[in-house]
């Protein structure tokens, strides 16, 4: 039996890379990357003398690793995307808006003043500061020097290098789809060499090192792990997650931010650093077939299935759903990445929760969902929301739930994985993770509610368009339970392999992988649900039907940003934004700005169900998108300029 490493946390601490690395104050790519040699008080030589201790090196080389929550306020051997102070760049999508001052989203990219002359924390993903190259560097290095260690058979020797290849890969993509085509790094330096050139790769060359990466690294990985040894395998790099990025990675280089007639900007006409060149339909081919194979291994070596639901209640769904993406070992989860032992609910470095306490006065995690995601969530049956339609037959007030948890028969009307991404008036506040039943207080979201108080009229906090965000969160349901960042999901394949199969010309067979993600949480098919907009046949319908399923299905999980970048979607990013202010009526119509669960259901009076809906424009702030237009730049990141003054071939993005 292999002797391999404990499950992998994004802050495992090992002495290897941190010792090999020790006498560089801060790896970067263009100082001391290039410029300085490894040393300290271990060297390599002794770090690859030793399995164990190779085996440690790869458990450090995890800490590197993406994970898309901020739970770490503070600087030091930590990627600056995980600091509050940054914030997540779904807030800058159509489907969240922040409300906390503090972050570079609202204070730099709100404002429009973002710059090429940036420092820590001022961009969505600093180039330096994400520790991607420290990354990389210690990937090479592994590869470079695994089949001299003694102790190791020759398929954990395969297996390492594997690993390490798809760490870069990741590393790689994390950071291409900020910038573009980045600078190709295929060895580890030694530090003294005399001068360096390392021009940016263009797209192609970028996306084909990825790739490449991970079709060797497949080649030698297990395709899931050992069930019998998941406790110490679990969050490695298997054959199954290398060929989920593969198609991650192919996804985005065929959409038409890099593959289109023209490039995003003007600017970069002759750049093929952001652009293919010319519209290239067999990007999209090459995307199809890279699903097609995964499937095809996935129906012959299993594992892997979406989690099903035990009933057909809505909550039963929404269950389901939930323990798809946010439990540890769930089926559906293809690479998971953690963070320390002591991230359960408020405890220890992870602050995620913490700083979502709506008892707080500076909540830094109030990504608050917009009314325009709200209503991309269907019905429970599947037929698509409309809200005139809705208003129009007085039936506003069921919008979100009938009943009331006096009357013990509360019933979710919508797409049960609504209540799993936002909060919604009259939504109880525990589910249980055994039963799926709901229990527990309802939430007020009406103005002066218990919970929402006034801040959807003054839109500020975690309340402040009506919504609140409930994704990794989830309240008191998460006591003694771990967050974890699901880095590759299952049903992410699905609707990657629909969206590749549109593009190529089959659109039954891209409503087909759809429905499976669909019926999951009890909607009915696609087409069937959506008899009017001729899905079978309308490419562009069917097109936005897919983006809304990804977004509905992968909220806060790194999808509706990226997804209206790779389709520059120019005009939702200048489109106004809304949010929801509801308002509790009496028995005779009027407003009623007052609590009942910690107000006047202490005098007997009946739990509220009459309520008065304004759909208000977010204000606070405005984005400068909004009333400025959106100049096509932003579609990618600017390199920082101090790095670009270098010298080394780092090329700046257009526009910046």
């Amino acid at each position: 039996m292999k002797i391999r490493n404990k499950s992998i946390l994004v802050m495992a601490t090992c002495m290897s890379i941190s010792a090999l690395f020790s006498c560089v104050d801060d790896v970067k790519f263009g100082d001391a990357f290039l410029e300085k040699a490894p040393g300290g008080s271990v060297t390599k030589d002794t770090v690859f003398n030793n399995a164990e201790y190779t085996r440690q090196f790869l458990t450090s080389l995890y800490s590197y690793q993406y994970y898309g929550l901020p739970y770490y306020n503070g600087s030091g051997d930590f990627p600056e995307v995980n600091n509050p102070y940054v914030g997540k760049c779904e807030v800058l999508s159509d489907c969240w808006h922040a409300n906390w001052s503090g972050s570079a989203m609202y204070n730099r990219y709100y404002s429009g003043s973002h710059t090429a002359g940036y420092g820590r924390l001022a961009d969505k993903w600093h180039y330096i500061t994400n520790r991607v190259w420290q990354a990389v560097r210690a990937g090479w290095l592994l590869i470079e020097n695994v089949d001299g260690v003694p102790g190791l058979s020759n398929e954990e020797k395969l297996s390492i290098k594997a690993e390490a290849k798809c760490i870069i890969a990741a590393r790689y993509f994390d950071t291409f789809r900020h910038y573009g085509g980045i600078p190709i790094i295929k060895a580890s330096f030694s530090g003294t060499d005399a001068s360096y050139d390392m021009p940016r790769g263009s797209v192609e060359e970028t996306v084909n090192f990825m790739v490449g990466l991970l079709d060797e690294a497949a080649a030698s990985l297990p395709w899931n792990v050992d069930e019998s040894e998941a406790s110490n395998e679990e969050g490695h790099w298997t054959k199954a997650a290398a060929m989920a990025l593969k198609c991650r990675i192919l996804l985005f280089a065929a959409s038409p931010l890099f593959n289109d007639t023209e490039p995003y900007h003007t600017d970069g006409t002759n750049n093929p650093a952001v652009w293919y060149g010319a519209y290239k339909p067999e990007l999209w081919t090459r995307c199809k077939d890279a699903c097609a194979e995964f499937f095809t291994e996935l129906n012959k070596n299993g594992r892997y299935e979406l989690v099903q639901a035990t009933g057909v209640r809505p909550q039963d769904y929404r269950l389901a759903y939930r323990k798809g993406y946010a439990t540890m070992g769930s089926s559906e989860i293809l690479l998971r990445v953690s963070v320390t032992t002591t991230d359960a609910f408020k405890s220890g470095y992870y602050s995620w929760h913490q700083w979502s306490d709506p008892l707080m006065s500076v909540q830094r995690t109030s990504y608050c969902p917009t009314q325009e995601y709200v209503e991309m969530f269907p019905w429970a049956d599947g037929t698509p929301f409309d809200w005139d339609k809705t208003a129009a037959d007085g039936k506003l007030d069921q919008m979100f739930l009938t009943g009331t948890v006096a009357g013990g028969n509360i019933t979710l009307t919508r797409d049960p994985r609504l209540y799993e991404e936002a909060i919604v008036n009259g939504q109880q506040k525990t589910l249980d993770w055994t039963t799926g039943n709901m229990s527990g207080q309802s939430f007020e979201m009406w103005v002066g509610g218990t919970d929402a108080q006034l801040r959807p009229e003054t839109q500020s906090g975690a309340y402040g368009t009506g919504y609140a965000p409930i994704k990794f969160l989830m309240g008191d349901d998460m006591l003694r339970q771990y967050t974890e960042w699901p880095y590759l999901r299952l049903s992410e394949m699905y609707l990657t392999y629909a969206e590749a199969l549109l593009q190529t010309g089959d659109l039954a067979g891209a409503i087909k992988q759809v429905d499976v993600v669909r019926s999951r949480v009890g909607l009915g098919g696609l087409a069937e649900c959506n008899p009017t907009k001729n899905l079978k046949s309308d490419k562009s319908a069917l097109l936005q039907e897919i983006l809304r399923e990804r977004v509905c299905e992968l909220g806060m999980e790194d999808c509706r940003f990226f997804d209206m970048i790779r389709y520059k979607m120019k005009d939702r990013f200048e489109k106004q934004l809304h949010g929801l202010r509801i308002y509790r009526l009496d028995a005779s119509g009027n407003r009623v700005k007052t609590a009942w669960y910690n107000g006047d259901r202490k005098n007997g009076v009946e739990m509220p169900t009459t309520f008065e809906y304004e759909r208000f424009e977010i204000s606070a702030p405005t984005r400068y998108w909004w009333t400025n237009g959106f100049d096509p730049k932003w579609y990618l990141s600017p390199f920082p300029q101090t790095e670009v003054n270098k010298g080394y071939g780092l090329v700046q993005n257009p526009g910046w």
